[in-house]
């Protein structure tokens, strides 16, 4: 059997943690882009490579005095700014939402407690709890920093695993004080869609032989992997629910080689081991900023963000081939530019690359900027591409500046090196 372990309202049950005067209160997570990144005088920027998932930055400050309070988050025009990234069960009762804007929020549950983020404190609970589970269960998958995967074949009895699960979340809730809910079945994709049954703080077993009624009246849009194309030939083939979709196999079967892999996970057919450890195939950053217009401004800002990424692809020790730049303007507009190279990664080459493709991606220059986003991916061990040998003896110069350029970062900071450029 295989379970997943997801913590409830993660970011409002480490506020609870630390403040248990929040328990049973609508509280949510209210989170504004780390603009502080682009001031000259910075604070330690912290990097954590281990957890991902929504809301979940590699890049965060580490700031001692926290103000989050609701003040925090008005802006200097005055108005409430930011998203919820968590909202507690007390909250969505109201119809407050992830993701949901703060001020929309605010509406429908006027003594909504809004806390700002603490990213240093989840990811030690993070840690925590992956420890624990680490000396309770022989392979664990960390999936994000609030998700889990384990597999108990071997260790458990079929007929004992709904006691161990329940055991275990009680556990879990006393020693690290979390509320987790616990989802298991045959395969990893099921435990995942048991545990919505599960929450909030509960435990669902699915045996095999209760799959199809089990899935039988959720909708298709529940199920993992199912985005707005497979959707939509689904609804289309007059498939809504996961029972219908293994009622008409044949049909699904249709749909495309992705179609039928749905159905062989719907099913409890196919089933992935645990990763106990994940590699990372591609990494970014990305921060949405007060609507900007000067372009010499918007050049200085993505120098910063070049410079935040170089690092942590260098502390990764990956060689990314395809390069991406995106923008986001005010009125809705978007525009983006992607690039694949060969180089030898160094940051020189990588800063170089970024200006081009912010030339090439900026086609709005009468729009205010809102948001900037660099992302990184198809690294060299993963793609089996080979490096362009033309330029490897000048760029394995630049590599090694860069090296050393990353050891005084590790050792003093990152913001103890920059580009002349993010000085102006």
């Amino acid at each position: 059997m295989k379970i997943h372990i997801d913590i409830d309202s993660f970011f409002v049950s480490a506020a609870r943690i630390v403040d248990p005067s929040l328990e049973g209160k609508p509280v949510a997570i209210g989170g504004r882009s780390d603009t502080k990144i682009f001031e000259h005088d910075t604070a330690s920027q912290m990097v954590d490579f281990q957890n991902s998932g929504s809301f979940v930055p590699t890049f965060y400050k580490a700031y001692e005095d926290r103000d989050d309070e609701l003040s925090s988050f008005i802006g200097s025009d005055g108005r409430i700014q930011g998203i919820l990234t968590t909202a507690s069960y007390e909250a969505r009762a109201y119809g407050v939402k992830t993701a949901m804007r703060i001020v929309d929020a605010l509406q429908l549950c006027p003594h909504l407690i809004i806390k700002a983020p603490n990213m240093l404190l989840y990811q030690k609970l993070s840690h925590e709890l992956h420890d624990f589970l680490s000396m309770n269960i022989p392979l664990v998958e960390q999936a994000s920093i609030d998700e889990f995967y384990g597999d108990l074949g071997g260790w458990i009895e079929d007929e004992d695993v709904l006691e161990f699960i329940d055991i275990l979340r009680h556990r879990i809730k006393k020693e690290l004080q979390l509320p987790v809910s616990i989802g298991a079945g045959p395969t990893k994709y099921i435990a995942k869609l048991a545990t919505n049954f599960a929450k909030p703080f509960g435990s669902k077993l699915v045996r095999r032989e209760e799959i199809q009624a089990f899935v039988s009246d959720i909708p298709v849009t529940e199920f993992p992997g199912v985005g707005r194309s497979m959707r939509r030939k689904l609804h289309e083939s007059a498939i809504y629910t996961l029972g219908e979709l293994l009622q008409r196999k044949e049909r699904v079967f249709a749909l495309g080689p992705y179609a039928k892999d749905l159905y062989r996970r719907v099913s409890g057919e196919k089933d992935e081991p645990i990763n106990t450890h994940r590699r990372r195939k591609s990494i970014g950053i990305s921060r949405t900023i007060d609507p900007l217009y000067d372009r010499v401004e918007l050049l200085r800002r993505v120098h910063v963000l070049t410079r935040h990424l170089s690092f942590a692809i260098l502390k990764l020790g990956v060689m990314p081939t395809t390069y991406h730049l995106s923008l986001r303007y005010e009125m809705g507009k978007k525009s983006h530019v992607s690039v694949s190279s060969t180089r030898l990664f160094s940051e020189s080459f990588f800063d170089r690359l970024c200006v081009q493709m912010l030339h090439k991606a900026d086609v709005y220059k009468r729009l205010q900027v809102i948001r900037i986003s660099i992302h990184c991916g198809s690294f060299t061990r993963e793609s089996k591409k080979e490096l362009d040998l033309t330029t490897f003896e000048e760029d394995m110069k630049k590599r090694k500046l860069s090296e050393s350029v990353h050891k005084a970062r590790q050792k003093y900071g990152l913001g103890i090196l920059k580009w002349g450029s993010e000085m102006q």
